[in-house]
């Protein structure tokens, strides 16, 4: 290894780190996720500690406010004094890299814009990136959402506004082919917080994904397991992840860095082990109604009589307007998602994200080391930022799927909607030990998948989760696996590319028996003749999303729950919950079932004629792909209008949608156009490394105008990968340029 890190980079820009010590390599880290991230960087640190509106504006408040309430920056802090000191000294050498680049480095047009110069990288400050980057996920909007439609439409509604589950759903933990049927609560069981939330109502009121898996060595051509997945993540730009090989006399590894953060917290493959994550939708987030003294705000209700809130003032300073004050409110349960109402009551978030202290981060350097699918897992104990799925293989031919995650120990109830504070009973009684999270190792299937489907059945052992998304890409996932012979890294990458949608052939069914004339009889005629496959080129799958988009809309206007946008709980907590967003994926359960209780005495029959003479009239429909052609935002772009073609380029037609293994999703408000899929894709060859193959959906750079900022738009559109050498000689032999650096203030 050399003494002096070397960047390495191929004919995509993707960076190969070598250096000959742990400490120089993460310097080089540093270095490079500035040099090609740096304002992304900047731009998530600030946004996970409330200081995004110093740069966008108005629109940055509501957020940043969220942030000083939710205590972020305070959080990080804690939890990077906590950390092992050899995590420290990484953050700490990552930082050396990050601000060498700086100095040494022009910022990019970002500043430029802004009028800003970037400020010194701190190491706590890699803690907030990380926490920002999940912050929030989950459970919390699903709590949010219920609470705002029950306020809106009544307690009958929060049985039904669940994500379809096709009637039964599959499990991460057992992987097979058994289905359940999952447990839903009883109102009884939900009184008071039903009746608290009733409390809150307006006087004049009327009663919201990824995919991995692994095949053993028994499935493929090769005999050694094969990874695969994409993570599902909104398309902003510049994307989440960034193509990375780090290399020094410790260990080698390649995968998708999170810029702002050293290692590989998601994907990765060593020299040994392969791993990869999806969104396990654990209920890490409980919501506690609290009631406030009418004659002291400052008090607020327990079992035991009134105890002292945590109260504090925030200046948030915003770009061309006045400084915004927040005032921060803390209970025993944690942070108050906004102001007291002048009903007396507010909303406390306890959150793993924010409660105990998080040493997720002392596991990156132990994931680097491990030397197998076990001890990778062991090495996971203290994850708990976010939760994920965790799919691993090893070079001796193990796979694995492990839940990642700490969770609370408490009732399934506190999974519904926001419960009583008062009551003292639905405290939580510690937290799941490690031993009790769902794992499997080598399933005689050979075969695991997650997809953001439930972690395990109802009932099965503790609480872990009470909403998921729906088992249709996992079910897809599975039984494309059994159809293929002797696995390999081409049909692993062609499922990835998967666009058949199981949940499109059922409602285009249902589409179909309606009877109609004219426009829309063309339309269903399209339908009729479709194979299900949201391909680029047909008219099909665009006649479909438009009558289903069209069809939620009518859902939420029937229903009234497109009021609920307005609600305190759809609003508390940026960026706030969309209830025809929501719906989307409530609506395929309720047609299955032929459900009319929220269409106000209509039939299905007359919301789908009513979704097809919308669609009728509005002219004719565009092939699928140029409809469904992702727009790329960057976050400057809507203060800097005339620079947001050069921020955040075009990208090509694709195929799929959200119900589709190529979950190119979008969601009623915002039309056809993809606004979210998988950012990235991945092939691991586990042992054979070279073969393994990768790509993002815009480029390596983070920077705009770079030659790498755009150039694997095109493939990764049609669901191809590019290589990821891995091997000393196979890095050197497509390396177009070279670069050394010379570290400077590392400790021996």
């Amino acid at each position: 290894m050399s003494s002096s890190p070397e960047v390495l980079r191929d004919r995509w820009g993707i960076p190969h780190i070598r250096a000959g010590s742990v400490d120089e390599l993460f310097y080089a880290n540093g270095y490079v996720h500035a040099q090609d991230r740096l304002w992304q960087m900047d731009a998530a640190r600030r946004r996970a500690v409330g200081r995004y509106a110093e740069w966008i504006g108005p629109p940055g408040v509501t957020a940043d406010a969220l942030a000083r309430r939710l205590g972020v920056e305070a959080a990080s802090r804690r939890d990077y004094a906590q950390l092992a000191p050899e995590t420290r000294r990484m953050l700490d050498c990552y930082t050396k890299g990050a601000n060498a680049a700086m100095a040494e480095l022009a910022p990019p047009v970002e500043y430029q814009l802004l009028d800003q110069q970037p400020e010194p990288w701190e190491p706590w400050q890699c803690v907030a990136v990380m926490r920002q980057r999940g912050l929030l996920m989950g459970s919390i909007w699903f709590k949010l959402w219920r609470a705002a439609a029950l306020r809106t439409i009544g307690p009958q509604a929060v049985s039904l506004l669940r994500y379809d589950d096709g009637g039964t759903e599959r499990f991460v933990v057992p992987q097979s082919d058994a289905d359940a049927r999952r447990w839903i609560a009883g109102l009884d069981a939900l009184t008071p917080a039903i009746e608290g939330l009733l409390a809150l109502a307006p006087r004049d009121a009327t009663i919201a994904g990824s995919n991995n898996w692994a095949v053993s060595g028994a499935r493929t051509a090769s005999g050694r397991p094969l990874v695969a997945g994409d993570p599902h993540r909104i398309f902003e730009i510049p994307g989440m992840y960034s193509q990375l090989h780090l290399s020094c006399d410790a260990f080698d590894a390649l995968g998708f860095s999170v810029p702002g953060v050293p290692a590989f917290p998601h994907f990765c493959h060593t020299e040994h082990v392969a791993w990869c994550v999806t969104h396990a939708f654990a209920d890490i987030h409980d919501l506690y109604l609290e009631r406030f003294d009418p004659a002291d705000p400052r008090r607020y209700e327990t079992e035991i009589g009134w105890a002292p809130a945590l109260c504090a003032d925030e200046v948030i300073s915003v770009r061309g307007a006045d400084a915004v004050s927040v005032r921060t409110v803390q209970t025993r349960h944690g942070p108050l998602l906004a102001d007291i109402a002048p009903e007396g009551y507010g909303v406390a978030l306890r959150s793993v994200q924010l409660d105990p202290v998080d040493r997720s981060l002392d596991c990156l350097l132990p994931m680097l080391r491990a030397r197998d699918v076990r001890e990778f897992n062991e090495v996971c104990r203290p994850w708990g930022v976010i939760d994920h799925s965790v799919v691993s293989a090893d070079t001796a031919g193990h796979i694995s799927v492990n839940v990642r995650a700490i969770v609370p120990e408490r009732d399934r109830s506190n999974g519904w909607l926001p419960v009583p504070g008062w009551t003292g009973r639905h405290e939580w009684r510690g937290f799941i030990p490690w031993e009790r999270m769902p794992r499997l190792v080598d399933p005689a299937s050979g075969k695991l998948v997650t997809a953001n489907n439930r972690i395990v059945p109802d009932g099965q052992g503790d609480y872990l989760c009470t909403d998921c998304h729906p088992s249709t890409r996992a079910r897809r996932i599975s039984a494309c696996l059994d159809q293929i012979g002797p696995a390999r890294v081409a049909d692993m990458e062609a499922l990835l590319g998967d666009t058949h949608s199981a949940r499109a052939v059922e409602i285009a069914t249902r589409i179909c028996q309606v009877p109609v004339q004219g426009a829309a009889a063309r339309l269903i005629g399209l339908l009729r003749a479709w194979d299900g496959r949201m391909t680029a080129d047909q008219l099909a799958p665009s006649a479909y999303m438009l009558v289903r988009q069209a069809m939620t809309r009518v859902l939420a206007r029937r229903s009234g729950l497109d009021r609920a946008a307005a609600d305190l709980f759809a609003t508390m907590a940026a960026p706030g919950v969309v209830p025809v967003n929501q719906l989307w994926w409530v609506l395929p359960e309720l047609l299955r079932r032929e459900d009319t209780s929220l269409l106000d005495g209509a039939d299905w029959n007359q919301v789908i004629a009513e979704a097809l003479a919308a669609v009728a009239g509005s002219g004719p429909i565009q092939p699928w792909g140029r409809l469904h052609r992702p727009v790329f935002a960057h976050p400057l772009a809507e203060v800097f209008a005339s620079q947001a073609q050069a921020l955040a380029p075009s990208s090509e037609e694709l195929g799929g949608d959200g119900d589709c293994v190529s979950a190119h999703g979008a969601y009623p408000t915002s039309g056809p156009a993809a606004t979210y899929g998988p950012v990235a894709r991945y092939v691991f060859d586990v042992g054979d490394w070279d073969a393994s193959r990768w790509v993002v959906f815009h480029g390596a750079s983070g920077v705009p105008g770079d030659a790498h900022y755009s150039d694997q738009n095109a493939l990764w559109a049609r669901c191809e990968l590019v290589p990821a050498p891995f091997s000393r000689a196979a890095v050197d032999a497509c390396v177009v340029s070279r670069q050394t650096l010379a570290p400077a203030g590392l400790a021996p």
